[in-house]
């Protein structure tokens, strides 16, 4: 750990260097540079975080590291990110959320911080949305309302227990209702990509209860879309 934060000091430093002595960026404002050096420093950071973790295969990450804009508009789009990642942690208790670069990754799973069962999970070999899912989901489909420039994959993950089709299968169909329980609740089609990777992709090893619970999982990336990027990228070069 203590190489990764090494290397990714001596980068971010450099980038600071870079940025201090480029014509173009001395008539940046303080904000602007600000910005800049902040989201390729979170660049640099995810990068390595991606290769490490993407060894073992996790997909969630890779999608939110390839959706990356960099530079000045990679930052404008971090802050609109910070405010709904913030937001979906205050009104969702049984949400993780985890800001990555220039997205948003939320994990429910059987864990939730709080200790209840206010998330989003399902009970054992089934798929159907269980009432208290109703709750978590319809603050989600509330909160990509008013965020609506963005786009929404949506993985099922399963634990080691039983057959590897049969995992695949109900990952599958734990994915698909709750993407259906979104475009159904309003939020358009074109928003939401769902994926599913049965007991392909365990956060932890399946050795315990308590792991297995982690591992049974519906994970959400949320990235810009192209509006949003647009958006951002006209705006970075007008500072």
């Amino acid at each position: 750990m203590k190489h990764i934060f090494k290397q990714s000091s001596l980068l971010t430093a450099a980038v600071i260097i870079l940025f201090s002595s480029c014509e173009s960026t001395k008539r940046m404002s303080n904000q602007s540079k600000g910005v800049a050096v902040g989201a390729a420093g979170g660049a640099v950071i995810g990068g390595i975080i991606g290769n490490n973790v993407g060894k073992k295969g996790n997909t969630a990450l890779g999608a939110l590291i390839g959706a990356a804009v960099g530079g000045v508009a990679g930052g404008l789009i971090g802050n609109k990110m910070d405010r709904q990642a913030q937001k979906i942690k205050t009104e969702i208790p049984g949400a993780k959320v985890e800001r990555v670069g220039e997205g948003i990754n939320v994990t429910f799973d059987e864990n939730n911080p709080d200790g209840s069962k206010a998330g989003v999970y399902f009970a054992t070999n089934k798929f159907d949305i269980t009432a208290n899912s109703k709750l978590a989901l319809d603050k989600l489909v509330k909160i990509f309302g008013e965020y609506p420039d963005t786009d929404i994959l949506i993985e099922g993950h399963t634990d080691d227990v039983g057959a590897d089709a049969y995992n695949m299968t109900l990952s599958e169909k734990r994915a698909r209702a709750v993407g259906d329980y979104l475009k159904n609740a309003g939020i358009p089609a074109s928003r939401l990509n769902i994926k599913w990777y049965g007991e392909g992709q365990p956060k932890v090893d399946n050795d315990t209860d308590a792991n297995r619970a982690l591992n049974r999982r519906v994970e959400f990336v949320i990235t810009a879309n192209e509006k949003m990027k647009t958006e951002a990228k006209k705006e970075a070069e007008q500072n």
